[in-house]
């Protein structure tokens, strides 16, 4: 019996295709309707079969991912055997019950939507710096965000984006503007200045094409001060169009205080120096757990001459330990969360390796003559692992990072 669309087909599209592929989506096409879809049934065969779609980069058998859309050969066989068949309909009351998606949102409807005030203007070409805008949030009291998720206004002009977490009694960018955009040349401070290239702060969420937002398990949530603010970093990047750009970040708060309070951190080199035409350039960074946690997902990010990368444990006494393994696609920013979180020991010494390409094999690199260093723009580099951790609800950034001193010796 050939497959159809409504019985078979279709339930594989939801749950594996249609957070991109669906009326508002990021991808060109929806996948929600047999019109809408038989046209593309050799090019989804052709897809799934060289397994570029759904895409997925975590290299088999290292750490098991929550996220992983992979499809398994029996699905990749089945769709191939309906576009074979000249992807038959069948019986529309074979037909899964559709799957709600809130606008453009892929967590559902956020509770409260905090949008950018005023509208960053983007150029037709040339570069532009890291854009800033914060935004009051008015809580009253602290909100615990169980889910979030960055929608850019103009995603083709997103390179990433950063929303931070700015506490009241911070002394961070306090003499910026607030909801307006501004950028590190546009401020008057020396100190301002130098706040707008490195913080402290905490992350609640960092978006790049490709990247999945967050929705904790129950239990887990990140936490928003009273009186905070929320600032959106953004690096925008042109196209020969000019654009405005309203950036929204939508929230879903926890029905009850969790026992764990979510942590973004983070393993960054910003010190290397890509030799000119070097095929697989290494870097790494380290850092030891000031804390117990539990680890909970990675996100990578590296730019243009992205070729691999990979975190680790490092272990005094037996081999590394792989936690994941990426491919990096540039234009494919992804999240990996663990099945399972991993219980880490305070002490515990993770490493981040990232592997660069400036050869001219490299489709995607803008000059392979050119020696490459550490630079907000695409055509430099960055090698920055976020992972993300568990810790208990009363330890904020600042505590999480107060190390235990060790006992003393005995005499």
């Amino acid at each position: 019996m050939n497959p159809t669309f409504y019985r078979d087909v279709l339930p594989i599209l939801q749950e594996h295709c249609q957070i991109c592929h669906r009326a508002g989506g990021i991808a060109p096409m929806a996948f929600e309707t047999y019109e809408g879809t038989r046209g593309y049934a050799a090019a989804i065969q052709g897809a799934t079969k060289s397994r570029s779609m759904p895409p997925w980069f975590a290299e088999k058998g290292i750490g098991n991912f929550s996220n992983d859309p992979s499809l398994t050969a029996e699905q990749i066989g089945l769709l191939a055997a309906w576009a074979a068949a000249n992807a038959p309909a069948g019986n529309p009351s074979d037909a899964p019950s559709p799957k709600k998606w809130a606008d453009r949102w892929t967590i559902p409807a956020p509770d409260l939507e905090i949008k950018m005030a005023e509208p960053v203007n983007i150029p037709a070409d040339g570069d532009v710096g890291y854009t800033y805008e914060i935004m009051p949030t008015h809580f009253k009291e602290g909100r615990w965000v169980q889910a979030s998720e960055i929608l850019p206004g103009l995603p083709e002009h997103v390179h990433h984006a950063v929303v931070y977490v700015r506490p009241p009694d911070s002394p961070w960018l306090r003499h910026a503007p607030v909801g307006k955009p501004f950028t590190a040349e546009t401020l008057k401070s020396p100190e301002d200045k130098r706040d707008a290239m490195w913080t402290d702060s905490d992350i609640l969420l960092v978006y790049a094409p490709g990247s999945t937002p967050d929705n904790w398990p129950r239990g887990m949530a990140k936490f928003i001060p009273a009186g905070s603010d929320l600032v959106f970093q953004m690096h925008y990047t042109t196209n020969g169009k000019p654009g405005e750009d309203l950036t929204t970040v939508g929230l879903i708060f926890a029905k009850e205080p969790p026992e764990k309070r979510v942590l973004t951190l983070q393993l960054t080199n910003d010190h290397f120096v890509i030799p000119p035409g070097a095929p697989d350039y290494r870097a790494e960074a380290r850092g030891t757990l000031p804390n117990d946690a539990l680890l909970l997902s990675f996100f990578p990010h590296m730019h243009l001459r992205g070729k691999e990368f990979e975190y680790n444990i490092i272990h005094k006494d037996k081999p590394i330990e792989p936690l994941l393994r990426v491919h990096y696609h540039f234009h494919w920013q992804m999240s990996y969360r663990l099945s399972e979180p991993m219980a880490l020991k305070a002490g515990t010494e993770l490493q981040a390796v990232a592997r660069f390409d400036n050869s001219r094999n490299n489709p995607h690199n803008p000059d392979p003559s050119a020696a490459v260093r550490w630079g907000e723009q695409t055509y430099d580099e960055m090698m920055v692992g976020f992972f993300d951790v568990a810790v208990d609800s009363h330890l904020d950034k600042p505590r999480f990072f107060q190390r235990s001193k060790p006992p003393a010796a005995e005499k």
